[in-house]
């Protein structure tokens, strides 16, 4: 049985702090993909995410590029799958690079891959509730993941 933490935001600042609570949590090995349409606030998360591991720049969802790496405590892949069509196309541009890092993965659209997800991860799907309210669902996967999860419920109550 997967391990599950569900809880609702308020507002873009709410979604930027459980960003920072994650990066708090996150380790070297991380791994946590993101689900959620257009507008969800995969991107506020990972902005938080990112301050939460120490770095102190600007992040942007990498689009076009797929990938931005960031240097904070550890290294940040900061990886956005939308314009990825299917496994394959992820495989020829070496996702074994990208999701098995000696640092932190945080992936946007991670859906559109599954069958190349790490078995040690965070599945987080956010919902969107309104302008600016938003319901998120962390799954645990892999003791990695039931690790992870741990500690980021320590770090967000």
């Amino acid at each position: 049985m997967t391990d599950t933490f569900r809880f609702r935001t308020a507002s873009p600042e709410q979604t930027r702090a459980f960003g920072r609570a994650l990066g708090v949590a996150l380790s070297r090995g991380g791994f946590v993909g993101f689900e959620g349409q257009l507008g969800s606030g995969k991107t506020v998360a990972i902005q938080g995410a990112a301050e939460g591991l120490g770095y102190d720049g600007y992040v942007t969802s990498p689009t076009f590029v797929i990938v931005n790496e960031y240097v904070g405590r550890v290294p940040i892949l900061h990886v956005d799958l939308y314009r990825i069509t299917d496994a394959r196309e992820l495989e020829d541009i070496g996702y074994r690079e990208i999701f098995f890092v000696d640092g932190v993965a945080l992936v946007e659209w991670a859906d559109r891959v599954p069958e190349l997800l790490p078995p040690d991860r965070l599945r987080v799907v956010i919902d969107i509730e309104g302008p600016d309210g938003r319901a998120f669902t962390v799954s645990a996967f892999g003791d990695g993941g039931e690790r992870l999860l741990t500690r980021l419920r320590e770090s967000w109550s």
